[in-house]
């Protein structure tokens, strides 16, 4: 059976195994403590982040988009019929590169930053206000039906808004919170 290692809270793990599971196959889910990462882990992958995902043919899959790549095209190719897999990919990661150092900075408020959360916080709305206007008119970011960049985004989005859950709720973003809740 493949084998994925992963974190409950960590967002890049909670997009692979929400990409594994559109596959409806078992897999051998192992909980991983950072502070405390397995051997057979770190052997396959010394990187040492999550996920990891080893197929039953020893392949070894390190990153989170290129997990959902493969489970996508395994035969959930429905995920990217709305602008197509090139497309949606560099969204995700464009927003991967921008969105997650600001999210980081935000959440992990350090004394020594450059600035304080809040500036952070505001920096990243920006992409909060470019989603919420994708959202107008539709259930998802693309269209009416969930695709591989709505997956790929909401695990930093529902991180980003338990940060300060108070501040981000009474944001004025109506269609990106129904949005959040949808999932």
């Amino acid at each position: 059976m493949p084998i994925l290692y992963s974190f409950r809270r960590c967002p890049y793990a909670m997009r692979a195994r929400m990409a594994l599971a559109l596959l409806e196959t078992q897999i051998e889910l192992r909980e991983v403590l950072l502070g405390d990462k397995p051997p057979s882990m770190l052997e396959v992958s010394p990187k040492g982040t999550v996920p990891v995902f080893i197929l039953t043919d020893g392949q070894v899959i390190e990153e989170s988009l290129d997990l959902m790549v493969w489970a996508i095209e395994k035969n959930c190719s429905q995920w990217i019929e709305i602008g197509g897999l090139a497309r949606q990919k560099s969204v995700i990661e464009q927003f991967d590169l921008e969105f997650k150092p600001l999210l980081d900075a935000y959440k992990y408020d350090r004394g020594d930053a450059l600035h304080p959360a809040h500036f952070y916080r505001d920096a990243a709305t920006k992409w909060l206000d470019k989603l919420e206007q994708c959202l107008v008119g539709q259930k998802y970011l693309l269209g009416h039906r969930p695709q591989m960049q709505d997956l790929a985004l909401m695990p930093f989005i529902r991180q980003f808004a338990f940060v300060d859950k108070a501040w981000f709720d009474a944001q004025p973003r109506a269609n990106l919170n129904s949005w959040l809740d949808r999932w």
